[in-house]
């Protein structure tokens, strides 16, 4: 029997099963996935072949890009104009032919330049070097790296800054302690006692008898207490003191910064006089003399001790 009300064209009816309605409704109520077109797709792809990777997160970045636009991280690498070395975009100094290269900013302070001044406006230093009044070595920086003195007005008021600090304080007060016990002549046989005592016993029967030559009838003799003590005494006095610096070291090391020339005036600044120290560096964890040879002290690091023997290889003293 056929229907007048029937919208199917024909005088054919389809008859639709209950199963054919549940999956009409099923497909109906799918979500629409975004039509990406061929000529989109292409496009994403030749972007992501012609773009840089960043090592760090990943991110595709524009072939020219020299850092990441997604976390900030250096992705490419630059030439050093004075040797042609392969240094990151973020280093101001080369390690392989130890010169500083950035024309934009004071190696002295952290000032901006223009790049063709011949002084800085800021700091008054000279653009072509600084010698070190005291080992007449030429440097690029406010210390010296070689025997660490302050070179500029900035970098003395530095150092008497850091010389207030309760921690520094500490520091140099071990560092003259450790000093003594470096330079400190040990006992190497019980023979080195027993001679000791008997200069002791002869000091005060002198003493003696000058006094009585004096008129005093019994002299009081002060007596002095050697400071000599054995090799092992010694060593494990040593050690003490090592782990005593190295502590306060570690509170005074140079946190991550935006300025490689502030971290690097902070660490020589902040670096004690009699005792051997290299700077260890966060850029390579890299043993230097000081971090004046770091092409990025801005990444962290902290000074330790060497001691008069030890025979780590210090990467800028080649």
């Amino acid at each position: 029997m056929f229907d007048d009300n029937n919208p199917i064209s024909g005088n054919m009816q389809t008859t639709i099963r209950p199963q054919q309605v549940l999956n009409r409704s099923a497909v109906s109520q799918e979500p629409q996935q975004p039509v990406v077109s061929h000529q989109s797709l292409e496009q994403m792809q030749q972007r992501q072949a012609a773009g840089k990777a960043c090592p760090y997160c990943g991110a595709i970045n524009e072939s020219e890009a020299m850092f990441c636009a997604q976390c900030g991280q250096p992705i490419s690498k630059a030439n050093c104009p004075h040797c042609g070395a392969e240094i990151d975009p973020d280093a101001d100094f080369c390690e392989v032919c130890h010169h500083y290269i950035r024309k934009d900013v004071c190696s002295y302070c952290g000032a901006h330049l223009e790049g063709n001044e011949a002084y800085c406006p800021e700091c008054g230093s000279p653009r072509g070097g600084m010698v070190c009044p005291t080992c007449h070595t030429l440097n690029d920086f406010a210390f010296c790296k070689k025997c660490g003195t302050a070179l500029t007005k900035e970098a003395k008021q530095l150092v008497k800054q850091l010389h207030m600090n309760p921690d520094y304080q500490q520091l140099l007060e071990i560092v003259r302690d450790y000093s003594s016990l470096e330079n400190a002549l040990p006992y190497n046989t019980e023979r080195d006692i027993i001679r000791d005592e008997e200069n002791a016993k002869l000091r005060e029967r002198v003493l003696t008898l000058l006094a009585k030559d004096e008129g005093v009838e019994f002299p009081e003799i002060p007596k002095v207490e050697s400071k000599r003590m054995t090799r092992e005494q010694l060593e494990d006095q040593k050690a003490v003191k090592i782990k005593m610096l190295s502590t306060i070291l570690d509170k005074l090391a140079v946190p991550p910064t935006t300025s490689p020339v502030q971290a690097r005036n902070f660490a020589m600044a902040s670096k004690p006089a009699g005792v051997r120290l290299a700077w260890v560096c966060n850029y390579k964890h890299a043993m230097h003399s000081s971090p004046c040879g770091c092409a990025k002290p801005h990444l962290g690091g902290k000074w330790v001790i060497l001691g008069r023997n030890n025979s780590e290889e210090i990467k800028d003293d080649k």
